[in-house]
């Protein structure tokens, strides 16, 4: 009996279309989803070249009716909605019957399918649209795709594809994403000839996790599960010192299905307020579960933006799910005294050597402490005189007399510094300095920002030498874990971070490693930046001096001296040296000035000394 129907011409101006098939990837996750939908519990994804010249989709679902084969290829045929009520409670996947006509008319596609009811398969091919066989053929049950030589026949889109290695990882990204979504499915993922990805399929999510990103972000993560006014939240959110440079580890799914959803992103942030640095953001892997009928999937042709009947239901699930696993997981490390034996060296981890003296002695042993122990007195002592302490005086600079030399043929004249006086500091930020008849306010983060950033620069644009810029070798490389995504892009760059004085290598399936930063780094956050740099390239169309100039201002933002930071007076004094020395130093890469200047004439108008 056939189930595939082609859809009237009402139904199908009821559905948000649009081009299914972009690139490599989005025919996976077509097929894929569609396998689900078909009641897969085993799944394997094979491509090669990044999957323009291959990919095959095998699946141990209901198969297809040999009845239903040439409809299933047709526009807007499908077997998941027949009327305009089915549209309103979507639980499926797929429903708008286009991924197969429109992989199909781009392609070359093989299919070879057979129902538990079959005694035999079914062999159907097509390409371009053309119908090529439908024959009889020997083969499991379940379901098998297999397409070839993507946008053979459009050309003009063929040149739009992207490396093979960049449209392989775009591939694995969608590949991981579905594997979160549906942990109770084994999915196997083969990429050009090895096995890069297979997940049990026990419905254990916290197992799925580990096989798509590993141990360092599985131990980043903690449990919840919590169910508010209908709607369930259970999966796994980060601790706060996990947190990362971007987004790109937030993964929703709503019913089985991986959405974009600013509620549960805010929601999800608003649980870590005044837990997390600012400028950072929590991961997370939840399942939110609703009524069918509480959300619309049918908004936009990518089905990953929703609508809600009811936004706030959907943020308080969230907050609380997140807020409750935090506040009981994120708990300080305790030592537990009562467990330990302390009588004896042997058994006292605290004590790695004996004095010889004490040889035979146990803490049991010691003398017993007064009960008002800090209360014990003390033979008199003689009253030492105090010196009385004079209040500070600002550190002063003047201006060193110097030899008369002469000046080498074609040197650069060096800019006289006027003389000043550090006066001091505002709220550890803010440097005073008085000079030539006005007050200086000089933002020590944004100035030592900017010079850190011009000497990026200057190092790295050197003709005299090849050297670049400044880099050292890391005692301990750092692996970094990201999205598939952000590791392709982040590999096709390296000669870009080269430049800027970075070493970063593929340590495989999705984790980088560093090697070398630029010296001005070191003992900084190298994961931090690590995660903001793939995270621009991924999304930058901008040319490779910006990228160059945005990694040499995030490289200085980081090294550079932070508001807050306590300042001695003679680097202080240094600082401003530098500074004024300088004089086309005067706004930070961000755009923000450096300094503000107020002269005695306006300061004292201010206190009503002058008109």
């Amino acid at each position: 009996m056939s189930k595939i129907s082609v859809l009237p011409k009402h139904m199908a101006d009821l559905i948000a279309a649009g081009e299914v098939v972009e690139r490599p990837a989005s025919v996976v996750k077509e097929l894929m989803e569609n396998a689900i939908d078909a009641g897969a519990t085993e799944l394997t994804v094979e491509i090669k070249r990044g999957g323009i010249t291959y990919i095959r989709i095998t699946d141990n679902g209901s198969g297809i009716e040999r009845d239903d084969i040439r409809n299933a290829f047709k526009s807007h045929a499908t077997s998941k909605i027949k009327t305009e009520e089915d549209l309103l409670g979507i639980g499926t996947l797929g429903f708008r019957g286009e991924a197969l006509a429109s992989i199909a008319a781009v392609s070359k596609v093989d299919v070879l399918t057979c129902t538990a009811e079959d005694d035999i398969g079914t062999v159907y091919k097509i390409e371009g649209s053309e119908e090529v066989l439908l024959d009889d053929a020997g083969c499991p049950k379940g379901t098998t795709i297999i397409v070839r030589d993507i946008f053979y026949n459009t050309p003009a889109r063929m040149k739009f594809l992207k490396k093979d290695v960049t449209e392989g990882n775009s591939v694995a990204g969608v590949v991981d994403r579905i594997a979160l979504s549906h942990p109770e499915i084994s999915i196997r993922f083969i990429r050009d000839d090895k096995q890069v990805l297979v997940t049990k399929g026990d419905g254990k999510l916290s197992g799925t996790i580990y096989s798509v990103f590993g141990k360092d972000f599985s131990n980043t993560l903690v449990s919840t599960s919590y169910e508010f006014d209908g709607i369930g939240v259970d999966g796994f959110v980060s601790l706060p010192v996990g947190a990362r440079a971007n987004r790109s580890m937030q993964f929703f799914f709503l019913n089985g299905r991986l959405v974009k959803s600013v509620t549960a992103q805010a929601a999800l942030e608003q649980a870590y307020k005044n837990s997390i640095m600012v400028g950072k953001f929590p991961s997370c892997v939840l399942s939110i579960t609703t009524p069918l009928n509480f959300v619309d999937v049918n908004v936009h042709p990518a089905k990953t933006e929703v609508r809600f009947e009811n936004e706030k239901r959907v943020f308080d699930a969230v907050y609380y799910a997140t807020k409750m696993a935090i506040d009981e997981k994120d708990k300080p490390n305790k030592l537990d005294l009562s467990k330990m034996d302390l009588k004896t060296e042997a058994s006292n981890p605290f004590v790695k050597e004996s004095s010889k003296s004490y040889e035979q002695t146990t803490i049991t042993e010691l003398p017993k402490r007064k009960e008002n122990f800090w209360a014990t007195e003390l033979p008199p002592q003689p009253k030492a005189e105090v010196p009385k302490r004079e209040a500070p005086v600002p550190y002063k600079r003047q201006q060193e007399a110097k030899p008369t030399v002469v000046a080498p043929p074609k040197q650069e004249p060096v800019e006289v510094v006027p003389d000043y006086r550090v006066i001091g500091e505002a709220f550890d930020t803010y440097i005073i300095v008085e000079m030539d008849g006005k007050i200086l306010l000089i933002d020590k983060h944004a100035a030592h920002e900017r010079m850190l950033f011009e000497k990026l620069k200057a190092e790295a644009s050197r003709e005299a030498s090849l050297e670049g810029v400044k880099s050292q070798v890391l005692l301990a490389p750092v692996a970094v874990t990201l999205s598939k995504e952000e590791y392709s892009v982040l590999l096709q760059n390296t000669d870009i971070l080269r430049d800027a004085g970075f070493d970063i290598g593929d340590f495989g399936d999705g984790t980088v490693v560093v090697r070398e930063v630029p010296v001005m780094l070191i003992g900084d956050d190298v994961k931090a930046l690590t995660e903001e740099m793939a995270g621009y390239l991924l999304t930058s169309q901008d040319p490779t001096p910006e990228k160059l100039d945005w990694i040499y201002h995030n490289t200085a933002c980081r090294a550079a001296i932070k508001g807050g930071d306590k300042t001695t007076a003679i680097e202080l004094d240094k600082f401003v040296n530098q500074l004024l020395s300088n004089p086309d130093i005067r706004y930070c890469p961000h755009g923000r000035p450096v300094l503000i200047e107020m002269s005695r004439s306006e300061l004292e108008k201010q206190f009503g000394r002058t008109l």
